[in-house]
């Protein structure tokens, strides 16, 4: 299983290497991918990452795109075209199209996800009503979507990731392994 991390200038720390780090855990191939031209990506925090790979090095492969929220980042990630054109392309395969905080705008920007049952950041609440059941759950899973509230969710979130793509027992052995359980 790979899935692919998406950090654009702004992203919120927690949310985005949480489920680096949980995934990686798991045996997932985990790519963390900069949305600029520039492997350095910069968290709303001040965090310098040095991304894996540029979305302009393709994502197509992966089981998973992941879009991390924080200020500015999540907008930075919705007036990427290439980046709404990975988040179409993985929803029309049947791919797992996962989003925290304040990214599913970043859905809805794309076009993708009517009708699903999704969480986000109560800052954003307002501009996910509509076509979206916004049902403001910690981590809500609906067909191939995960959505997770906010930065305090990280981990929820990052678990149910995990659950989708790899078996539970090895979900489980993680969880045991970081005290969880």
């Amino acid at each position: 299983m790979k899935a692919y991390i998406l950090l654009a200038e702004g992203f919120e720390t927690i949310e985005a290497l949480t489920p680096v780090d949980i995934l990686r855990r798991c045996g997932v191939e985990t790519v963390t991918v900069s949305a600029s031209d520039s492997h350095r990506v910069t968290s709303s925090h001040g965090v310098a990452v040095e991304a894996d790979t540029l979305l302009s090095e393709g994502i197509g492969d992966g089981d998973m795109i992941i879009l991390p929220g924080g200020f500015p980042g999540y907008v930075n990630l919705r007036e990427n075209g290439d980046l709404l054109a990975a988040v179409r392309s993985y929803t029309a395969d049947g791919k797992y199209v996962a989003a925290i905080c304040g990214a599913p705008t970043v859905l809805k920007a794309a076009g993708v996800a009517e009708g699903k049952k999704i969480t986000c950041h109560s800052s954003v609440l307002d501009e996910m009503t509509g076509k979206y059941n916004c049902t403001c759950a910690d981590v809500e899973c609906d067909g191939r979507f995960i959505t997770g509230k906010g930065a305090g969710l990280s981990l929820p979130f990052a678990l149910r990731l995990a659950e989708a793509l790899v078996p539970a027992e090895t979900v489980e052995k993680v969880k045991q392994g970081l005290q969880l359980i």
